[in-house]
């Protein structure tokens, strides 16, 4: 059983803090070797934490790792190969005389070098019947014969699974027997033929579907608030003013809020008091000057003080220029305009149909312009359900996928989750001791059937996204990836924390093109949308009420009964009283 210590440092070094930005990235080493403390922790609570390949060695005898004594091997004799569930397959290879016998002469040349034996001076070549005799009296019977079968089988694995059936090996392979039950039939310089399973790279193939492609037409449902029909209202009656007709206003008539005039200005610097002081720019006045009288399209005072007046007329109008001006010169400063009013005319907004959306755009009907319009406004608050959206498509686009979930991509996934749910515990206040009896091969047995539907969904997922941006050329614009990493790199410049441009670059090229395929997916998929009011909370509960008011009649009719109830108590005390008073005086 893992002792406290190592359990207390794992999840130290879970607790060591991790960048996670505004944009949703996690990244630098810092959140890898937080993992690797924690599998560390697991591997010593358990072998099913160990590397996923040594997960399966309970079914199969020995994971292979790497040799160090590489061997040249040509035209080895065809493999054979058998298709396994869960995206594994079985490979049986056969190494030639000539490469046994020197893969075997070659690890004993190489081990000669770096051991001792009484009698031969260090670096001598040894005899390997010699060498076997000295490893076998210090436990290590069969080691050379071992670490060849390593080595042929790391040279002809690789060709096999590779090379000859062009599949993509996912982990370290397993021999299917031990290789010191192998290594008691190998012989030097004559044929020998070995078994191994690995998982392979799977292959996405596509459900069938009426659609014209088969991730076309993604159905689901998701929530999100209603558009703001404020600022819908407001960007429709701003682009109606930008096509209003002007009609002339009859002599006499005073100008009002919406209508328009053509005019002169000549403006002067001014003091608190309102005094004309030293004229202003000509850049600041002008003449034949066209206004609209509509709040804050102007600097605050000058429509104001042209509502009432009458072509001919001029006004003395006192305002102060914005403080946010480019001319600094000007900025914040208080003016006075003579404005002299030289036409008027009143402005005609155009009806909301057809004729005004094919002013717009020739060819646009009313209802495509309202929808076009209510998507530019909406866009920005739409953002905030994207993640929505994104997990409609996505469980949509999983039902579309047939794909084997590799064991070792599903162990690997699932030990993730479960150290991430361990640092939570942790985080939350339990203590290491408890955590410590957590950390179990049952429980994580357990814990990895319970999310495995969820990880094959996320693996189809990241495959489907993958091929789709190939199919449909999904490519990140390198300006919208400079952004975000120049972005990235100031947060973590100001949090301190180290900034590894090679390792993030291409996590921020893959979420951004995720990103777009989504967007492509809901462009061309059939997503319902249901819209909720957050402000309101749940709503109404109508059966709720209805309840709760019943309940309040209850207990009106509870309490009458009591007082009426108190009430004769009351009365039947005092009567009594009474015969008592009475029975005494007589």
């Amino acid at each position: 059983m893992i002792k406290i210590s190592k359990v207390a440092l794992a999840l130290w070094c879970l607790s060591a803090a991790t960048i996670t930005t505004t944009q949703g990235y996690s990244f630098v080493g810092n959140n890898h070797a937080r993992q690797r403390c924690l599998t560390s922790a697991l591997t010593a609570a358990s072998p099913s934490f160990v590397h996923p390949a040594t997960v399966t060695s309970s079914r199969f005898a020995t994971t292979l790792s790497m040799s160090s004594v590489e061997v040249d091997i040509n035209n080895p004799p065809p493999s054979k190969i058998t298709f396994l569930p869960e995206s594994a397959v079985e490979v049986t290879v056969t190494a030639p005389a000539a490469a046994t016998k020197a893969a075997y002469e070659k690890t004993a040349l190489e081990l000669s070098k770096t051991i001792s034996i009484p009698g031969f001076r260090k670096g001598a070549k040894i005899a390997p019947q010699v060498l076997e005799s000295h490893m076998a009296s210090k436990g290590g019977r069969n080691a050379i014969k071992v670490e060849a079968i390593k080595a042929l089988l790391a040279k002809l694995v690789d060709v096999a699974v590779k090379e000859e059936h062009k599949l993509d090996p996912i982990g370290q392979p397993v021999t299917l027997i031990p290789l010191e039950t192998l290594a008691e039939s190998f012989v030097p310089g004559k044929d020998f033929t070995m078994g191994v399973k690995c998982d392979v790279w799977p292959t996405l193939k596509w459900a069938e579907s009426e659609e014209e492609k088969p991730y076309h037409g993604l159905s689901g449902k998701y929530s999100r608030k209603p558009y703001d029909e404020t600022k819908f209202n407001l960007a429709m009656k701003d682009l109606r003013d930008r096509y209003a007709v002007l009609e002339d206003m009859p002599d006499g008539t005073k100008l009002d809020w919406g209508d328009a005039c053509t005019v002169n200005m000549v403006g002067y610097m001014s003091n608190d008091a309102g005094d004309k002081l030293e004229p202003l720019p000509n850049t600041a006045s002008g003449e034949n000057v066209e206004v609209v009288l509509g709040k804050g399209r102007y600097m605050e005072g000058l429509v104001e003080g042209l509502v009432g007046a009458a072509v001919g007329e001029t006004k003395t109008v006192q305002t102060a220029f914005p403080e946010r001006l480019k001319d600094k010169t000007l900025a914040g400063k208080k003016a006075v305009f003579d404005v002299s009013i030289l036409q008027s005319s009143t402005r005609k907004l155009p009806e909301l149909d057809d004729e005004f959306a094919n002013d717009v755009r020739p060819g646009m009907d009313i209802k495509t312009l309202r929808d076009e319009l209510q998507k530019a406004v909406d866009e920005e608050d739409a953002k905030e359900f994207v993640e929505d959206r994104n997990k409609a498509l996505s469980e949509a686009l999983a039902t579309r996928i047939d794909i084997e979930m590799p064991d070792s991509i599903l162990v690997n996934q699932a030990r993730e989750k479960y150290a991430e749910m361990m640092t939570d515990f942790r985080t939350n206040g339990m203590s290491d001791e408890e955590i410590q009896k957590l950390i179990t091969p049952e429980n994580f047995l357990k814990y990895k059937n319970i999310v495995k539907p969820a990880i094959v969904n996320d693996f189809k997922v990241t495959l489907g996204t993958e091929e789709i941006a190939k199919l449909e050329s999904v490519e990140v614009p390198a300006y919208r990836v400079d952004e975000q990493m120049a972005s990235l790199k100031k947060e973590s410049e100001q949090s301190g924390e180290e900034f590894d441009e090679a390792q993030v670059r291409p996590r921020v090229e893959n979420t951004l093109q995720r990103r777009m395929v989504f967007d492509y997916l809901a462009e061309n998929g059939n997503l319902e949308v249901e819209f909720k009011d957050e402000e309101g909370g749940e709503g109404f509960d109508a059966e709720l009420m209805d309840t709760l008011a019943k309940d309040s009649i209850a207990r009106e009719e509870t309490l009458a009964i009591e007082l009426e109830e108190k009430d004769k108590a009351e009365a039947a005390a005092a009567a009594a009283a009474a015969a008592d008073a009475e029975s005494d005086q007589a």
